[in-house]
């Protein structure tokens, strides 16, 4: 997704040549495509034997759809768990818990 949007769309080819190396192969990147496409979040125009993907969905959207089916299959849905687990192991302080909860009542009003 991140190629697809970075070049606002292209072709199988164009989508392997950006990636940095070792490139992956390209009907691995295929596979991907047809599986983001069947998801909705790519679209594909046929240009005669070729086809052309265009992100369907904004990195913004994705993303939020994403986070939501993560924290619904690992952590029961419960946004409240993803933190504590955070702080659990060490992967968030407290002083960036407290500055979390700033900003969440800061979005609030």
């Amino acid at each position: 997704m991140q190629k697809v949007w970075k070049m606002n769309g292209g072709f199988l080819k164009e989508i392997v040549e950006s990636m940095s190396k070792p490139k992956p192969h390209q009907n691995t990147v295929a596979t991907i495509l047809k599986i983001l496409s069947d998801k909705g979040f790519i679209k594909v125009e046929s240009i005669g034997r070729n086809h052309k993907y265009h992100p369907a969905i904004s990195k913004a959207d994705y993303s939020k759809r994403t986070m939501k089916s993560f924290v619904k299959r690992f952590f029961d849905g419960s946004f409240s768990n993803v933190v504590s687990a955070m702080v659990k192991e060490n992967n968030m302080s407290l002083g960036e818990l407290e500055q979390l909860v700033k900003q969440l009542k800061k979005e609030k009003k």
